[in-house]
């Protein structure tokens, strides 16, 4: 299936980018997206590999390190999996349903 992120995603992504880069550095920037990549194929080839969330019908999350999971709903009659949301887990989870809401 197709993959593709939402624009606030995209956005989120961006952003976390560049706080690698900035608080860390090139090394751990690239594998990180290294890491996210690959979790993007597995849901690609395997749609149902992750859980569905608890909170929120109809999607699933994917855990790509500790301190970020991203969030993904199957659009089956399009066979495109849309990431719509990509969240630090450190944050307050209030912030989680203000951006899937």
């Amino acid at each position: 299936m197709k993959v593709f992120l939402s624009e606030l995603a995209e956005s989120k992504l961006l952003k976390l980018s560049e706080y690698l880069l900035e608080e860390w550095n090139l090394k751990t920037r690239d594998k990180f997206i290294s890491k996210l990549n690959d979790k993007i194929k597995q849901i690609s080839n395997q749609p149902d590999s992750c859980p569905k969330s608890s909170e929120f019908k109809n999607l699933y999350k994917c855990v790509v390190t500790k301190q970020t999971t991203f969030f993904y709903r199957i659009i089956a009659e399009r066979k495109e999996i849309e990431i719509i949301t990509i969240f630090d887990t450190r944050q307050n989870p209030d912030k989680l349903k203000k951006d899937i809401d």
